[in-house]
């Protein structure tokens, strides 16, 4: 017996006598549910009288009687009715029946349809998909719903049963007029193609799906940098007219002449874009105080090149020291726009994102050149009033960039954010929120005063006062990298390291009141957000236990400082990296430029080769 259905689950069906027939004709059979599945199972010798027809999709050969009650059916032959038209079914099935075919071979015998049979069924069978379902009889009832989702946009959909389609239900998606005065309809054309031209100004501006497919923080940072774009075009403006005057082009210079001094001032300015790129992991690590650090430089060069008209015999020496720095910042602000994007890439949707940020920067400068254009020819050939204006474009453009920045939450953990996270779990027992560690990083570590200037006034809820004080007091005397010759003055305390630390892929010590973490051959960026979890509760064991720093050979001992904190670290690390990553942050590994010093060793009975 062969049986095909359009469920996408199978059916255990035994055999019913019924089909015990020499007849070749199609029975079309009806299965009622039975109350609990049964427990008789075929035997081997049944089983193997069965076909492997790579067709068959159910098969049962059981010679049962009609009158098996095994699975409760009431004595409907064993059959299974899941779709609710036996005469005791529930009345509460939503379920069209669903026909079941099976063929027999002409002779009689109990082996399975021949395959021109099963080829048959098998078209057949394709029937049973367009029966109508449970989901589509809840629909006719009214007792379920379906929507067309578009953004922020919904629009209901019922079900057109002469079309076999859904259409949409009038004024649930658009506009009716029926109901409208003449006045009214127009006013409510007026807000149907405002509200069409912000579906489209949405659609070339933002993410496809936003605001789900970003993170929270994405369009305060998109609209500060739109702002920001238009005045550092019109800055822009300014100083490339100040540089047309001053090479001479306004007092009909000659054309070749000039040429070249424009050629020799940017090719001067690309070196330093060069030799700039050597230092691209430290974008990585604190890429607010690069970038902003990259929009002073930009501002510095148009000041420069304003000025040039003052000065045009230097011409090439002044462009050309503008030039580099704006290489340099365009190289710092393509680099840190990377990191910015890829935290902001909620659905992993990292090129949506940048061609976006792409569209909105483009929208910005085209307004910028217009008002850059308009503002320039006010101003004309007078310095004192290009400076004037330069300084309040500079303004609104450093103002505009900082409140991007503030804006930005980086998940990912730098030295300082991470310390953050690990003091006051150590302290409180909590993770701290991503904003509250973004609020309280500075902008430029080794800059105090710039950064209590700069830095938001915003009261944390959970960082307390020790936690910062730590961050910041590990911060400095953190030094990952560290050269094990440097470190380690004995034999003995080599030994002891080695033995200490042997399945981990980093050695921890003090020195000279440093945090020196040597880093073997191979480390993972999870071995040094490790390694740097060990650093914290060292301190914390420093500060709220009072244990001191010995001999590092005594220290690797049982009960000794690193012994005790190394034991506590391999228990506690993946409980506080499970709770980071369940309060947002990237806890993939630590975002560091360590220094390149690495070792490697083939066994410990002798003090290994530095490398």
């Amino acid at each position: 017996m062969i049986l095909f259905c359009s469920s996408s689950f199978p059916i255990p069906i035994p055999t019913s006598p019924c089909l015990r027939t020499n007849s070749p004709s199609l029975h079309p059979l009806h299965f009622r549910a039975p109350l609990k599945p049964s427990t008789s199972r075929p035997t081997q010798q049944q089983r193997l009288s069965c076909s492997s027809s790579p067709l068959l999709l159910l098969q049962h050969c059981n010679d049962g009687g009609g009158d098996n009650n095994n699975n409760m059916n009431n004595g409907n032959n064993g059959w299974w009715d899941p779709f609710g038209f036996g005469g005791n079914s529930n009345s509460d099935s939503q379920f069209n029946p669903l026909i079941f075919f099976c063929l027999r071979n002409r002779g009689g015998d109990s082996t399975c349809s021949t395959t021109t049979g099963d080829l048959s069924l098998f078209a057949l069978s394709l029937l049973g998909f367009f029966w109508p379902s449970q989901f589509s009889i809840a629909l006719e009832n009214g007792k379920a719903e379906v929507w067309e989702l578009r953004s922020s946009k919904r629009t209901r959909l019922v079900p057109d049963p002469s079309k076999d389609a859904f259409v949409v239900v009038a004024g649930e998606s658009g506009f009716t007029f029926d109901s409208l005065k003449e006045e009214d309809a127009v006013q409510s054309l007026g807000l149907k193609l405002v509200s069409r031209f912000n579906d489209l100004i949405l659609q070339l501006m933002l993410p496809e799906g936003y605001p789900d497919s970003v993170t929270s923080d994405y369009l305060e940072y998109s609209l500060w940098r739109s702002v920001q774009g238009v005045a550092s075009q019109v800055s822009g403006v300014l100083a490339t007219q100040a540089l047309l005057y001053a090479v001479g082009l306004g007092k009909g210079a000659i054309p070749t002449a000039a040429a070249i001094n424009w050629v020799l001032k940017d090719g001067i300015g690309y070196l330093s874009k060069i030799a700039l790129s050597n230092y691209g992991r430290h974008f990585d690590v604190n890429p607010k105080g690069w970038r902003l650090f990259a929009d002073l430089l930009e501002n510095a060069a148009f000041g420069m090149e304003i000025l040039t008209p003052a000065f045009p015999h230097l011409f090439v020496v002044i462009g050309a020291a503008a030039g580099a720095g704006r290489s340099a910042a365009a190289l710092i602000q393509a680099a840190t726009r990377s990191c910015f994007y890829a935290g902001f890439a909620a659905q992993r949707n990292f090129a949506e994102v940048i061609a976006k940020g792409e569209a909105q920067g483009m929208v910005s400068k085209s307004i910028g050149i217009m008002l850059g254009i308009a503002l320039a020819n006010g101003v004309g050939s007078s310095t004192p009033l290009s400076l004037a204006s330069f300084a309040v474009v500079t303004w609104v453009h450093m103002y505009c960039n900082l409140k991007s920045y503030q804006s930005v939450l980086l998940r990912t953990l730098n030295p300082y954010r991470a310390s953050l996270v690990f003091n006051e779990y150590l302290l409180s027992g909590q993770i701290p929120h991503v904003r509250e560690v973004n609020d309280e990083e500075p902008l430029f570590p080794s800059l105090p005063l710039i950064n209590a200037n700069l830095m938001r006034k915003v009261e944390s809820q959970l960082l307390s006062a020790e936690a910062k004080v730590a961050a910041r007091e590990i911060e400095k005397r953190l030094q990952i990298g560290s050269k094990l010759s440097e470190v380690v003055n004995s034999k003995e305390d080599a030994i002891a390291l080695f033995d200490l630390y042997g399945s981990e892929g980093y050695i921890l010590a003090e020195h000279s009141g440093q945090f020196c973490i040597i880093l073997k051959q191979g480390s993972s960026p999870q071995d040094m957000l490790k390694s740097l979890f060990h650093v914290n509760y060292l301190y914390w064991l420093e500060k709220n236990v009072g244990i001191e720093s010995g001999s590092i050979s005594n220290d690797c001992k049982s009960g000794g400082k690193l012994q005790i904190s190394l034991d506590y670290v391999q228990r506690e690390f993946n409980h506080v990296r499970n709770d980071g990553e369940l309060a947002g942050w990237s806890v993939d590994g630590l975002i560091v430029r360590p220094l390149p010093n690495r070792i490697c060793f083939e066994n410990v009975s002798s003090v290994p080769k530095i490398q």
